[in-house]
C-alpha cells in the first residue's frame, strides 16, 4: 500500500514538471513572435532596420515581465519540488517503520513463548517431538519392563501354584502318615493294655 502512494506520488510530480516544462516553452515561444513581430514591421533605412521606440519599450517590459514570471514560476516549482521532496522522504520513513513493525510482527507471529523463553516455530516444534519421542521411548521402556516383570510374576506365580500343589500333596501325605503311625500308636497302646 505504501508503495502505491509513492509511486503516485512520484507520477503526480514528474506530470506537474511536465505540464510546467510545456508552458515555459508555450511562453518562450511568445517572447520569440514578439521579437519576430517587431522586426517584421520595423522600416529599413540605408540597410538598417528602424525600430519604433515604443514597441521596443514594450518589448523591454514585457520581456521584463516574462523573466520575472519565469522567475516566480521557477520560485514555485523549486518550492513544489522541495515539498514533494519532504514529502517523499516522510513517505520514505513511514515505509522504513511499516517495514520494520511488520517484520516485527511477523517475528512475533512466528515466536511462540514456551516456560518462558522465546522459540521460533520450527525450534518449537523440534522441542515438542522431541519430548514426545523421549515419551515415546520411556513408554516402551516401560512396556519393556512391565512385559518383562509380568511373564516373571506368571512364571513366579505358577511355580508357587506347582510348590502349593506339592506341599498340599506333602501334607496330606505326612497327616496320613501321622494318622497311620497315630493307629500304630494306639493299636500298640492297646496291644500294651492288653
Amino acid at each position: 500500500m505504501m508503495r502505491n502512494i509513492i509511486f503516485s506520488s512520484l507520477l503526480l510530480i514528474f506530470s506537474i514538471s511536465f505540464l510546467s516544462a510545456q508552458d515555459s516553452l508555450a511562453t518562450s515561444n511568445f517572447i520569440e513572435d514578439e521579437f519576430d513581430n517587431l522586426i517584421e514591421s520595423s522600416n529599413n533605412y540605408q540597410g538598417y532596420k528602424v525600430v519604433d521606440y515604443d514597441a521596443l519599450i514594450e518589448l523591454r517590459d514585457n520581456t521584463k515581465r516574462h523573466v520575472q514570471d519565469l522567475k516566480n514560476e521557477l520560485q514555485e516549482e523549486q518550492s513544489t519540488i522541495s515539498n514533494q521532496n519532504e514529502e517523499i522522504e516522510n513517505l520514505e520513513n513511514q515505509l522504513a517503520q511499516t517495514q520494520e513493525d511488520l517484520q516485527r510482527v511477523n517475528e512475533e507471529k512466528d515466536a511462540i513463548k514456551f516456560l518462558g523463553m522465546p522459540f521460533s516455530k520450527g525450534s518449537y516444534m523440534a522441542l515438542m517431538w522431541g519430548i514426545v519421542g523421549v515419551l515415546i521411548l520411556a513408554l516402551l521402556f516401560f512396556i519393556y519392563k512391565f512385559k518383562n516383570s509380568n511373564a516373571t510374576t506368571k512364571e513366579a506365580k505358577h511355580r508357587l501354584d506347582e510348590t502349593e500343589k506339592e506341599f498340599d500333596l506333602y501334607r496330606a501325605k505326612a497327616l496320613e502318615k501321622e494318622q497311620r503311625l497315630g493307629r500304630m500308636l494306639q493299636d500298640e497302646k492297646n496291644k500294651a493294655k492288653d
